[in-house]
Parts: structure tokens; C-alpha cells; sequence
């Protein structure tokens, strides 16, 4: 869990820097006629690095979507069996994710892949993004095994 809140709160550092990128920038448009050079790159980066950071917590919190309507009067037994399927499937896709993630971060190393305006190198955000969802992955394993001992109980 203290892992999760550390990345949550990368996270929200992230969206706090988007928002004062955004502000400065709009700012200078309205004032001097000229927008901060590749402030739509870095809002990209920073929305990236931030919605990676906050799966970690939102798996372990709990704080997905789910559709109750059909299980409404269904047994915690049946409801532990249901979300440890669930998060196994999503496990699944965060193992698969990871996997494509880190050769799309070796091959942007590779190509030094840069944005547009800025040739910030893209790379650089794999640093957070990789670690935030083998974050993800264990979260994600911790949450079927945690279901999994409701169904047993």
C-alpha cells in the first residue's frame, strides 16, 4: 500500500505541474500573444505519467467500476469468486501491457524517439510508467489472492 500512495502521489504531482504548465501557458497567450513552445507535449507526458501512477492505488483501494446490479443479492462467497475473476483478467491485460510497454520504451530508446517541438527524448517517462505497472501487476495479484481467501471463508 505505501508503494501505491507513493505512486498516487507522483501522480498527482504530475496532474499539479500539468495544471501550472496549462495556467503559465494560457496565461501568456492571453497576455504576450505567445503560448509556453510545446506545452501540449508536456500536458501528454504528464497525463501519461499520471494515469499510470494512479492504477496502482485504484486497484488496491478498490476504486474500479463495477456493475453490482446482477449480484445485488448474490453471497459474499459468490461476489469474492466474481471480482477475483475479474481482477484476474485484468491482471492478465497489466502483465501483457507491461510487457509491450517495456519493448515500446527499449525501441523509443533505440529510434531516440523525441516530441515534436520540444525533442524532449519519450523515452524518459518509461522511467515511471514501467515501474507503475509492474506496481500494477502485483497489485493486481495481491487482489485475486485477497478474493480468492474470501471465497474460502
Amino acid at each position: 500500500m505505501r508503494l501505491t500512495r507513493l505512486f498516487a502521489g507522483i501522480g498527482g504531482l504530475s496532474i499539479l505541474a500539468i495544471m501550472l504548465v496549462t495556467v503559465a501557458s494560457v496565461t501568456l497567450r492571453g497576455v504576450l500573444g505567445r503560448p509556453i513552445p510545446g506545452d501540449y507535449e508536456l500536458v501528454e507526458i504528464g497525463s501519461a505519467i499520471a494515469i499510470f501512477c494512479f492504477l496502482p492505488w485504484c486497484q488496491a483501494t478498490g476504486g474500479n467500476v463495477v456493475v453490482d446490479f446482477f449480484t445485488q443479492k448474490a453471497g459474499p462467497r459468490l461476489i469474492h469468486l466474481l471480482d477475483a475473476m475479474g481482477d484476474l483478467l485484468y491482471l492478465a491485460i497489466a502483465v501483457l501491457l507491461l510487457w509491450r510497454l517495456t519493448l515500446g520504451g527499449v525501441e523509443m530508446h533505440e529510434y531516440d524517439e523525441q516530441t515534436m517541438v520540444l525533442r524532449l527524448p519519450v523515452w524518459w517517462s518509461f522511467f515511471i510508467v514501467l515501474p507503475a505497472m509492474a506496481l500494477l501487476v502485483t497489485t493486481c495479484a495481491a487482489t485475486v489472492l485477497g478474493h480468492l481467501r474470501g471465497v474460502r471463508a
